[in-house]
């Protein structure tokens, strides 16, 4: 850089005629006689560019005159910098048109014939540059090589600026000389370097018209070229091309621009049969992303790319690289990331089979990939035969499959895996209780084979998808035939039943509980007396058989109350039955505290608040009577096992069933029984052998607060309220 910044100084020297007093032509003559050569083509390029400037020649003439000359310096290194320079001095002096330095009509070619003929010879002394020196230095010399390709490179920009290089004489000229120049030199770094160029310095619009031509080429590049790089660019040029205006589209339908790409990638690969894996599918996932952006209404074109990558990939016995799967994971992903709604990528009939190619981890990474695209856009599912597919390509979260390391599994990202599965089924829905019925049985069918870890998590799911179609079945009655027979609530029913009878291989008892007491309060909806009695049944036989811990056994009674509180389907015999069995069990548990809270809760059962809900006054005193007495014993055991009464906030629960029923007109509570319960709380609490309970305390001043305030509130309420003394 600083010999070409002294042969500027020189230059100007030259110039100056008032400096040396010889002509310009004269100097051209003179220089030619310097000893040496190198110093002396320094010296002609030097004055060369004067004597254009001077225009007492034609500039074609005197760049010919150089270009040949130059010819002379044939050591690689130092040919390169003389043509480097020899590039520089002439570049704003090209016979170009519209050029000061325009000549005849064959102008343009002219200059074309000037940079390319020095282009030629530049890169036939890069590529010999490998061979100097001893063979030991071969790596130093690539490094030098590509310190230097710049140099060879600027050519090619100097072409894409001639004006006069329009898509014609590119087509014809510029583009089929300078490919047969890199495929000639058979060197792996030159071939490379100068496809990515030409990519690079031309126009989109003449790529887009030559594709034929430069693709032609791609097969022909040494086996050890790096071509899926320079392809990718190529394509992803093409792509920002496309996107950067809707009014360039026609012009890619009209070069067939896809089906070029898509061949060109099959000679690539089939030429190189040593391309490793990560390659191929490198090139698939760049022609994926052009087709979906230049044509992303031609499915069949994506599908053709992902078949092509299967073809590809059934030739490995096993993808062990873990850049390839990277590289298929991004090929799957696209299709996803473009139409954001799975169902358009559920028609894509390869798609599974490219996910077949990924090794367990990678394969539930993008099953998970899959659902989490389906929530986030919050696509509907609604045909048997997506949600087959769909099942079929998150099969490694729903199943283990052979070669799965089950220990290996970590705890959490395990839960977060099956419950998305759950939250999936949500997403999967027909208005047609017929495809429907086919849905649920397809969800049926894959995850009963999930093995009893996963069932807990997808089964819950399962069920509510079939309430949710026993209530778009629940104005049809049982006497359907044909077609329709399969569609009745009983037999959805039986299906519910079958669902839930899977859990007893896990064991989940508890979910097995609650899951029956849905589907009661299902039948209750249907009015089916008989099947919600059978599932009040199954939820008892659970309760005795299954569930030992005394924790999950008071959750389970008080649901078991919830839901039996809220039935109306039942007959008096089959009502009577049930609550007789939920006040039993009320009274059996383990701790007094939790029989006194299930048994008061027990009370509701005999006053439902409803037109034609059950008000048996009398059974709801005896079940508060019975509750009281249990307090009463849990206060009597803590004073004989501890020296000390028991919190009283029992009482004071009670008392706030109390004036629940009072309130709700019940006639056998009485303000009388409210007023005594009141004076034994007190009694209680101020009770020597009573801990101080904070809590307790709080509660029954707010208990007491209400009963002022509906007394002062007056009307009837305030009249049944006046006689309880506080």
């Amino acid at each position: 850089m600083r010999a070409f910044d002294e042969l500027k100084r020189l230059e100007l020297f030259f110039k100056d005629d008032s400096k040396h007093g010889v002509s310009v032509v004269d100097l051209y003559e003179l220089v030619q006689h310097a000893g040496n050569i190198l110093p002396r083509l320094y010296l002609l390029c030097t004055v060369g560019s004067i004597y254009i400037k001077s225009k007492e020649a034609p500039a074609k003439e005197v760049l010919k005159d150089l270009v040949e000359m130059c010819r002379g310096v044939q050591h690689p290194i130092r040919g390169l910098f003389l043509r480097s320079y020899l590039a520089q001095i002439s570049r704003d002096k090209l016979p170009d048109i519209g050029s000061e330095y325009e000549g005849d009509a064959d102008t343009v070619m002219d200059a074309v014939d000037f940079v390319l003929q020095n282009f030629t010879e530049m890169n036939k002394l890069w590529v010999r540059m490998q061979h100097q020196g001893p063979g030991g230095v071969r790596e130093k010399r690539e490094k030098e090589r590509s310190e230097l390709q710049d140099l060879v490179g600027k050519n090619l920009h100097v072409l894409s600026q001639i004006e006069g290089v329009d898509l014609e004489m590119y087509k014809e000229t510029v583009l089929p000389r300078v490919l047969e120049q890199v495929v000639n030199c058979k060197d792996d770094l030159a071939q490379y370097y100068l496809m990515d160029c030409i990519i690079q310095v031309f126009p989109d619009e003449y790529h887009l018209q030559t594709l034929e031509t430069l693709l032609g080429a791609c097969p022909q590049l040494q086996p050890t070229v790096d071509v899926k790089t320079v392809l990718s660019r190529l394509m992803d040029r093409l792509s920002n091309y496309a996107a950067s205006s809707a009014d360039v589209l026609p012009e890619f339908l009209q070069v067939e621009a896809f089906s070029k790409l898509s061949n060109a990638i099959g000679k690539v690969i089939e030429a190189q049969l040593d391309m490793p894996a990560v390659g191929a599918i490198t090139l698939y996932v760049s022609l994926l992303t052009f087709t979906l952006r230049v044509h992303p209404d031609r499915l069949d074109h994506v599908d053709q790319v992902l078949g092509a990558c299967v073809k590809k990939l059934s030739n490995i016995p096993k993808l062990e690289d873990s850049r390839a799967m990277k590289q298929v994971v991004a090929l799957l992903s696209a299709p996803l990331e473009k139409y954001n709604d799975i169902v358009t990528a559920l028609t894509l009939s390869n798609y599974p089979r490219v996910m077949d190619h990924l090794d367990i981890g990678t394969n539930k990474l993008m099953a998970m990939v899959i659902i989490q695209s389906i929530m986030k856009n919050n696509s509907c599912i609604s045909t048997a035969d997506k949600v087959e597919v769909l099942f079929e390509l998150i099969k490694g979260l729903i199943k283990d499959i052979d070669g799965a390391d089950v220990d290996e599994l970590d705890e959490e990202d395990f839960k977060e895996e099956q419950n998305s599965v759950a939250r999936l089924i949500h997403m999967l829905y027909n208005d047609e209780p017929e495809e429907m019925l086919k849905i649920i049985c397809i969800v049926r069918k894959h995850t009963m084979v999930g093995g009893p870890k996963r069932l807990p998590f997808t089964v819950s799911s399962l069920v509510f998808s079939a309430l949710r179609l026993l209530r778009q079945l629940q104005g049809q009655e049982g006497d359907i035939v044909g077609e329709e027979a399969s569609m009745t609530p009983n037999k959805n029913f039986q299906l519910l039943t079958q669902i839930i009878e899977s859990l007893s291989a896990v064991p989940s008892p508890e979910l097995a509980l609650r899951l029956y007491l849905q589907c009661a309060e299902a039948a209750n909806g249907c009015d089916i007396e008989h099947v919600a009695y059978e599932f009040f049944t199954q939820a008892f036989v659970l309760y005795e058989e299954e569930i030992a811990d005394s924790k999950a056994q008071v959750t389970a009674i008080h649901l078991i109350i919830g839901t039996l509180q809220r039935m109306n389907v039942f007959g008096v015999e089959n009502r009577d039955t049930l609550t007789h069995k939920a006040t039993g069990y009320s009274a059996r548990l383990l701790k007094k505290a939790d029989q006194c809270r299930a048994v008061y809760a027990c009370s509701h059962l005999f006053w439902v608040d409803d037109q034609d809900g059950i008000k048996d006054g009398e059974r709801v005193l005896l079940c508060l009577k019975r509750a009281l007495r249990i307090a009463n014993a849990a206060q009597q055991m803590a004073n004989v096992a501890r020296g000390s009464g028991g919190p009283v906030s029992l009482f004071v629960e009670i008392l706030n069933k109390y004036i629940y029923f009072f309130e709700k007109g019940n006639k056998q509570i009485t303000s009388s029984a409210i007023q005594g319960l009141i004076e034994l709380i007190n009694t209680e609490m101020q009770s020597d052998s009573t801990n101080p309970d904070s809590v307790a305390d709080a509660f029954l001043a707010s208990t007491l607060r209400y009963i002022q305030f509906q007394k002062q509130k007056g009307g009837v309420m305030g009249e049944k309220f006046e006689s309880i003394k506080l």
